[in-house]
């Protein structure tokens, strides 16, 4: 099995199965995203840096969880509405996942094998924890809730 994230598909929110293959030679920042969570106005950090790098190869790709408080409870279509409506999200966002547990999507068990949290846990501990990605599609650091998506914007640069 290869070592980078190429090998994960997902459904995106408008039902779409798609291979993460879709996004090869990108750098990517992959985020687990909630409607209804204090960090939820990220949504607009994360869609200036999309706006201002994607033309340079930058991807984000958004993942809806309900796993924290719950903040994620609509649906697809719900999610998608609010994301356009309230943020303008244009950068691809992916059908509702579990982000721990043994329902985790695959994805999101290979994130945290490559970049363990604090003290090498292998769990997320909150929504708008954020993986970022380079071109050859190997885990390169991992962002607590808190880094603001414009201060990842040296590190993105960075790989670009």
């Amino acid at each position: 099995m290869s070592d980078n994230v190429y090998q994960f598909e997902a459904d995106t929110l408008t039902g779409q199965h798609e291979s993460l293959e879709k996004y090869q030679g990108k750098v990517l920042l992959i985020v687990n995203t909630a409607s209804k969570c204090g960090f939820t106005p990220q949504y607009e950090g994360l869609e200036a840096l999309y706006q201002k790098l994607h033309e340079r190869g930058l991807e984000i790709l958004g993942f809806p969880c309900n796993q924290f408080g719950s903040q994620e409870p609509g649906s697809d279509g719900d999610i998608a509405e609010f994301c356009q409506l309230n943020y303008g999200v244009s950068f691809p966002m992916f059908s509702k996942v579990d982000v721990n547990g043994d329902d985790a999507h695959p994805l999101f068990v290979h994130l945290k094998e490559k970049a363990p949290g604090l003290l090498g846990s292998q769990k997320i501990k909150w929504n708008f924890t954020k993986f970022l990605v380079n071109r050859d599609g190997e885990v390169v650091d991992r962002f607590p809730p808190q880094s603001k998506p414009e201060s990842l914007e040296q590190d993105i640069e960075a790989l670009l």
